[in-house]
């Protein structure tokens, strides 16, 4: 039979088609054998089949008829196969090697046909050119209309993906608590890509420590979520730690570091879940690492059951993209937790567990931290006893939160209680207190300009831009309960470890970069307000100050309640603006309620509504101050408060005529004889006949004092209270001081004297003059050694 080029290709495609399952065989062990990577998935593997077998006899189909490559049509199905793997994540490189391979097995084939149909050598080369032409141009025709189907899925995919990263990045890391944005990890993979999602975390780093990644792990569930479950229920998780077993994927992803994928199907089966039952419908597993500055938090697991496709090489990293911001968030999470809890453990033990014993007034108190939004302030409150029975009480409160909040409220309160060791009047307390802001503000200038070049940096730009913008906005607050000082039902009396199991917010900052202020603190110029008030129960007479702070209240012993109008002063930090005093005479039982703006400034009422609150609850008759400080913090606090409370009630008492005795002295040397001898008197008539040798001299010393170097008026005065207070006063300015005299010396030795017999001494100093006293108690002697 005569062929030409034409016929012979023909006639040999025509042979083929008739036994196309053994040319269909050999194609797809070419493949098997030279591209693996289209037969490890099931679905992806029976795609791969129908395409060779399709191709195989739509090409014989072209040949045999002579019909061109360009009019041959290519499988309907094919660019859904094609988009199929893009989806799957297989390389674009394997999609054109498959059709490669599969046209050398074909032209292999066909050459191999036009032998036994002709012996013409010439014929032979001429049909196999033709074949050769025809099947790369069917291919290339194949391979262009699959490309171009794989490049637009990868195209429709990279946006998806991208777009899924975006929209995690916005609702993931919503708060600085580290349960919720775990549980929003899950929720977020539930309803994109996941049926079933776990997020453990390690243990060690729950509880702050930075321990190396050895066997045996600890980890803690803190999120789970399953499509099945209309809401997530994260209060019936499984709180106990469990040991992850060496080797498991689990284990290998926290040590490496590195996201697994495991398909049950496919010989790699899921890791076993502590968590969840052995029969639990899993089909395909992503095991992902949650990682973040260097560091490995925890492992995410994502699930899918039988019902769905397997996860590809694509869903991994998208699982790893997502989970690498929620490790970012959950990290700011953690550092702020223990950074939030380092500044409540340093507030809670600067603020005063109980106040010093004094007959002056009685009091209670309560401190409630911010809430989750604001972070730890600098709130503070003190009660200070004074001389003469006296008692300063202070409220104060810090500009800003976070540690430097707390520790600045530290060193303004021991500058407080030194000042008023001083018996400084409170507008010149205030003034002082002033002077010590304004050090404290330039000393922390450099660290304030270095923050600001920080900052301004690259990497720090950098850096906020991965961070999320709206960590903040949905942050819900624990609002404590108040309590009898820190040591009693005192709401700063939280754990410092983070509550994970309870999903306690401990509240965002401002700054959610953990290098830099994890608590909302910062470092702008240092200021505070501080309202300071001295209450002499002899003369039932108060005198208070206040800078840039809310006047107390002061509810009479009738039920009134009035804000008292106090002369306006700067807050703390400004400089170079005066302080006034203003004083008021209280009857016996008045009660004086001193706080910080937090308490009338919570929720979007203003100071005038707060106020009025305030009033009606102090009117409100209690059984005991401890009762009107939670009637006060229940009417006027809302669940959730934006800033730290302090409060502080003092009920004042008086001393009466028979605990005080006063004499006129004269300024003469014969005046010291009948000092003593009326204070001996008096001792008697108050039964303490055993402190009479003692205050006999120090009497005689600080009346001696007083007619030699003072100025007359001079009055002695003796205070029963706790103990047994003298008091010299005299018209002088000239402050005393204690020195050691020498062995030649005639004199120097009175008030070293007096320091000796007296439990403590002091002068302080009123507008005229000054009053030089000592404070005797029953166990009170001669100390015979000390003059031996």
């Amino acid at each position: 039979m005569d062929f030409t080029a034409d016929s012979l290709v023909s006639r040999a495609a025509r042979d083929l088609s008739l036994r196309p399952d053994q040319l269909i065989q050999d194609v797809e062990r070419a493949l098997r054998r030279e591209v693996p990577q289209v037969w490890t998935d099931p679905d992806i593997a029976l795609d791969a089949a129908q395409t060779v077998a399709e191709h195989v006899l739509a090409a014989l189909a072209g040949i045999e008829r002579g019909i061109e490559p360009s009019q041959v049509d290519t499988p309907s199905s094919d660019l859904e196969r094609a988009r199929r793997l893009a989806r799957h994540g297989t390389p674009i490189s394997v999609l054109l090697r498959a059709f490669r391979l599969g046209q050398g097995v074909l032209v292999d084939r066909m050459l191999a046909e036009l032998p036994r149909l002709t012996g013409d050598a010439e014929l032979i080369s001429a049909a196999a050119r033709k074949l050769i032409a025809t099947v790369t141009g069917y291919v290339d025709r194949a391979s262009e209309y699959g490309v171009s189907a794989y490049q637009e899925e990868r195209d429709q995919r990279l946006q998806w993906r991208l777009s899924m990263v975006n929209e995690a990045s916005m609702r993931i890391g919503t708060t600085l608590d580290i349960a919720r944005t775990s549980q929003e990890l899950a929720d977020f993979a539930i309803a994109h890509f996941a049926d079933l999602v776990t997020v453990d975390l390690l243990d060690s780093v729950l509880r702050g420590l930075d321990t190396p990644m050895r066997p045996p792990l600890t980890l803690r569930r803190v999120a789970e979520r399953s499509a099945a479950a209309e809401h997530a229920d994260t209060t019936t998780l499984p709180r106990t730690s469990f040991v992850c077993a060496d080797g498991t994927p689990t284990a290998r992803a926290l040590i490496t570091g590195q996201p697994s994928r495991h398909d049950l199907d496919t010989g790699r089966p899921a890791p076993p879940d502590p968590g969840r039952g052995a029969e639990d419908g899993s089909h395909s597993t992503l095991v992902v690492p949650l990682r973040a500055r260097d560091a490995t938090l925890g492992v995410a697991q994502f699930v899918r059951h039988r019902d769905s496709g397997l996860y590809d090489d694509e869903d991994l990293l998208l699982a790893q993209e997502i989970a690498a911001r929620a490790a970012v968030a959950v990290d700011n999470a953690r550092r702020y937790t223990h950074a939030h809890a380092a500044a409540l453990t340093l507030q809670r033990s600067l603020l005063p567990h109980e106040t010093a014993e004094q007959s002056a007034v009685e009091v209670a108190f309560r401190y409630l931290p911010a809430g989750a939004q604001a972070g730890v302030g600098g709130d503070w409150y003190d009660v200070i006893p004074l001389s003469g029975a006296r008692v300063a009480l202070v409220v104060g409160d810090v500009v800003g939160h976070g540690i430097h909040a707390a520790a600045t409220m530290g060193r303004l309160r021991t500058a407080v209680r030194t000042l008023a060791d001083v018996d400084l009047p409170p507008d010149e307390l205030l003034t002082h207190l002033d002077d010590v802001v304004l050090r404290l503000s330039a000393e922390a200038a450099p660290a304030r300009n270095a923050a600001a070049d920080v900052r301004d940096s690259a990497p720090a730009r950098q850096a906020a831009d991965v961070r999320d913008a709206g960590a903040e906005r949905d942050a819900a607050p624990e609002r404590g309960v108040g309590g009898r000082g820190v040591a009693g039902r005192n709401a700063a009396d939280v754990g410092t470890a983070p509550d994970v199991d309870s999903g306690r917010t401990f509240g965002p900052g401002t700054d959610q970069d953990a290098d830099g202020a994890a608590d909302g603190e910062s470092f702008g110029d240092i200021g505070a307000t501080c309202l300071y008030a001295v209450y002499d129960p002899v003369t039932r007479q108060c005198s208070l100050a206040r800078a840039g702070h809310p006047p107390p209240a002061l509810v009479a012993p009738d039920g009134t309640v009035e804000i008292l109008d106090l002369p306006h002063g700067p807050p703390l930090g400004l400089g170079g603006l005066p302080f006034e005093a203003a004083e008021f005479e209280l009857p016996e039982g008045s009660l004086l309620a001193l706080f910080t703006d937090g308490l009338i400034e919570a929720g979007d009422r203003d100071v005038e509504t707060g106020l009025a609150l305030l009033r009606r609850a102090l009117a409100r008759p209690a059984p005991s101050l401890e009762r009107t400080c939670d009637s006060v913090l229940e009417a006027l606090l809302p669940p959730r408060s934006d800033d730290d409370v302090a409060l502080l009630l003092a009920r004042t008492r008086t001393l009466g005529a028979g605990q005080v005795a006063d004499w006129d002295v004269e300024a003469a040397p014969s005046a010291v004889s009948r000092a003593r001898a009326d204070v001996t008197r008096q001792l008697t008539a108050w039964g303490l006949e055993e402190l009479a040798f003692t205050a006999e001299l120090v009497v005689s010393e600080l009346v001696t004092n007083a007619i030699r170097y003072g100025r007359p008026p001079i009055r002695l005065r003796l205070i029963r209270d706790r103990a047994v207070m003298c008091e010299v006063s005299d018209t002088s300015s000239t402050t005393p001081h204690l020195r050691r005299a020498g062995v030649s010396d005639e004199g120097g030795r009175g008030l070293f004297l007096v320091a000796q017999l007296a439990e403590r001494w002091g002068t302080r100093h009123a507008r005229q003059g000054k009053t030089v006293w000592a404070e005797l108690s029953e166990t009170a002697g001669f100390p015979m050694g000390d003059f031996a």
